[in-house]
């Protein structure tokens, strides 16, 4: 076989990866939109059994306060019974000792069911896009991270990958999913209309093993990022409707069903720290690993390009989240605004910088 006839075969065999990396893509998209439905139904669901979970709860107050045995105390020659002390065990100060709720299926048992159906159609989505990833990478024979079109649809692959292992881990975080899923969709959306980009080779610069361990690392860590300021947008509404309720105030139908499902707002806070926290040394070690990069591919580690700067910048304000974080005056909300300033700061610097601005990071185009 000629070299031009092995070229024109590599040519049309990377065409046919890249429409079959396409075509898994939409596929991925569909069984998301039904998982998005599931994840719908579950809620929907879960909202029935709302006055029922309330008045177990009442009745099981009422029966523990009846049932508690009280203290016989023997002094002389007579015996007195006394009321056994009430014990109030708080978290730290300033929390409410307020239960997690019971997740998105409320205790219904059909709504948990769909809500297991969720999960599997999850599961099955997130394997076809990453088929379709993968079918990417062959096609340009390369990783396949090298614009915008191919980082969103990695990205969103990563971030279900974070929330199935959350899951896998049995952490108690499936009400995550209908979020999570929401933002997905809207994620592939862009990318499949507005960020697509036709397989290409990438620029000279880019030819190198530190686009494995610096792009993969960014990918990894925003998509940990994502997952916590979800749960610190829904930490700011449970706080809300706890401090409404504490104050005797009466929420609306729709928020009470809603927010009595979710975690505690301190079990929220508490889960957006640690997942922000666990990630920013491997944010630390990702603006590390671009700068070595930058030595290599352009003589200068650090030359305050748009990108780098904003890089800084998301990483100044993660820092200044988890300093908050650990100092008393600073934690709750104040501190879950920190955390969203943060993450804007990651979300601009990748929509932002690379569609409005120019630098050298702007090789990759949309």
């Amino acid at each position: 076989m000629t070299l031009a006839a092995t070229t024109e075969l590599a040519a049309a065999t990377n065409e046919h990866l890249a429409n079959l990396s396409n075509t898994l893509i939409y596929s991925a998209m569909a069984v998301y939109t039904l998982a998005f439905f599931a994840y719908i139904t579950e809620w929907i669901f879960g909202s029935r059994s709302k006055i029922g979970r309330t008045a177990a709860a009442l009745t099981e107050g009422a029966d523990a306060k009846a049932k508690a045995p009280a203290v016989t105390v023997k002094k002389g020659g007579s015996t007195a019974v006394l009321e056994r002390p009430k014990v109030v065990v708080r978290a730290a100060v300033g929390q409410r000792d307020v239960p997690d709720g019971p997740g998105a299926h409320g205790g219904d048992e059909q709504g948990d069911l769909y809500g297991r159906i969720a999960v599997s159609l999850t599961v099955l989505a997130f394997l076809i896009e990453l088929a379709g990833v993968i079918a990417r990478a062959a096609s340009v024979e390369r990783a396949p991270w090298g614009n915008m079109y191919e980082f969103n649809i990695t990205f969103s692959t990563v971030a279900v990958g974070v929330y199935l292992t959350l899951l896998a881990l049995r952490k108690n975080v499936r009400w995550l999913g209908l979020f999570l899923i929401t933002s997905v969709l809207l994620d592939l959306g862009i990318a499949v209309t507005v960020l697509y980009t036709a397989s290409d080779q990438l620029v000279p610069a880019l030819h190198s093993y530190w686009l494995y361990i610096h792009v993969s690392t960014a990918i990894l860590c925003g998509a940990v990022f994502y997952v916590g300021a979800v749960s610190t947008i829904l930490y700011l509404f449970k706080d809300s409707y706890e401090n409404k309720l504490a104050n005797g105030g009466k929420p609306g139908s729709f928020a009470t069903s809603f927010l009595e499902r979710l975690p505690a707002s301190a079990s929220l806070d508490k889960f957006s720290y640690r997942i922000n926290a666990a990630v920013f040394p491997l944010w630390t070690f990702t603006i590390i690993a671009g700068a070595i990069w930058a030595g290599d591919a352009w003589g200068r580690y650090w030359g305050w390009d748009p990108k780098e700067t904003w890089a800084f910048i998301t990483w100044v304000a993660y820092a200044c989240y988890l300093h908050a974080r650990a100092t008393a005056g600073w934690k709750g909300r104040k501190a879950a605004y920190l955390a969203l300033l943060a993450f804007g700061c990651w979300l601009f610097n990748y929509y932002g910088v690379n569609i409005f601005v120019s630098g050298k990071h702007s090789y990759a185009g949309v």
